[in-house]
């Protein structure tokens, strides 16, 4: 049964046109509940806005499930398994691309869970223990909804429930090596799925410096696209020993592919002094604003990357720029660009704005959930 919370600030226009949170601050007296409790958000004079559930801690205490009355939370998380699914098998080939983001919480009314399926495994990510409330029923109903797919395995990514170790899967089909325990997202950057295959359509002939490399991906689809070569950089050893395997798994020569594991900025500093070049640079950085207050370091720590690596960028070379940081818009991220490729003397022809693949949509009414900025452009 749907508890009623009542509305301190006028939201209505917003819950009606879909945003899906509802802070605590924004509530009278939220009521002492368990998580995954259905409620109603309410205003002062009991008028039904929306169905969601609640969250025991943290800012958001609602996420909207439907306008709707939500009677039924299991049957809804089915149908709404079912038809996430069916929007990604319409324009994937699993013969090809068998590793995808499944659900991608709000963006597919599913608000605070995210699924990625890499091959027979699903792998589960939930904003707060509101979401994770439900890990019991999405556990049967993953299976049941991936019945084509032969799903044998679900996965708690905070939680570490159900261990798997590597497996392998394809995209576009490059075959990669992942570690669904120790991986970071899960294993493999979904997200950037069709950017690699931009990186990959430019790539023919050129040297490449993918920079935060992790595994390789933009390293693999640009040496199989017939780079002259490619170096991949990263902090951490056993990504960069994955990474290998990865060329390797794939056939391709590691006679043009070098893997440097150290610092990013310390990479570019010795690169930028010894005059060293490449015809794309890739600079793919983790998040380096997780939280609000992290973005005034943030911003010092893209301009000072951005400046980097344009001073190591050959001219008429390409410049491809990443963020992760939903705390730092689109236009601000442009601006670090310009601003950085200004400051290392060079100049900036902007190509491209992108974000993530199809299977990471956004709600138009939903700004915060447009994270990925992947901006390209030529360097003179």
């Amino acid at each position: 049964m749907s508890v009623k919370v009542i509305l301190r600030k006028n939201l209505l226009r917003a819950l009606c046109q879909g945003h899906p949170w509802v802070f605590r601050d924004a509530l009278v007296e939220p009521p002492a509940l368990p998580n995954g409790s259905l409620v109603t958000v309410a205003t002062r004079d009991g008028r039904p806005v929306a169905h969601g559930y609640w969250t025991a801690a943290g800012p958001i205490a609602v996420r909207v499930l439907d306008l709707r009355p939500v009677s039924d939370a299991r049957e809804l998380i089915q149908a709404r398994l079912r038809q996430a699914l069916a929007r990604r098998l319409q324009r994937l080939d699993l013969a090809e691309t068998n590793a995808f983001r499944w659900v991608h919480g709000e963006a597919d009314l599913l608000p605070g869970i995210h699924i990625d399926l890499y091959d027979r495994v699903a792998t589960v990510r939930f904003d707060g223990e509101g979401a994770r409330a439900f890990y019991g029923d999405l556990r049967s109903l993953l299976v049941s909804c991936a019945e084509p797919l032969r799903l044998y395995h679900v996965v708690d990514r905070e939680e570490r429930v159900g261990t798997v170790g590597e497996i392998e899967v394809r995209e576009n089909g490059i075959r990669f090596i992942v570690d669904l325990d120790r991986g970071q997202k899960g294993g493999l950057f979904l997200d950037q799925r069709e950017n690699r295959q931009t990186i990959a359509a430019r790539a023919a002939s050129r040297s490449v410096l993918n920079l935060y490399g992790y595994t390789g991906g933009f390293s693999l689809y640009a040496a199989r696209a017939g780079a002259r070569s490619t170096e991949t950089v990263d902090i951490a050893r056993p990504a960069l020993a994955t990474a290998r395997r990865n060329f390797r798994l794939n056939g391709l020569s590691l006679d043009r592919a070098g893997f440097h594991a150290m610092d990013a900025i310390e990479f570019l500093q010795q690169a930028a002094s010894r005059k060293r070049r490449w015809d794309i640079v890739i600079a793919d950085p983790p998040s380096f604003a997780p939280k609000k207050s992290a973005l005034p370091a943030a911003r010092r720590a893209y301009l000072r990357l951005h400046v980097l690596a344009a001073s190591v960028v050959a001219p008429g070379g390409l410049l491809a720029a990443a963020s992760c940081s939903s705390h730092l818009g689109r236009d601000e991220f442009l601006a670090s660009i310009r601003q950085g490729v200004a400051a290392a003397g060079r100049s900036f022809r902007l190509q491209m704005v992108a974000g993530a693949g199809f299977d990471h949509p956004t709600l138009s009414t939903f700004p915060e959930g447009d994270y990925l900025k992947f901006v390209l452009g030529e360097v003179d």
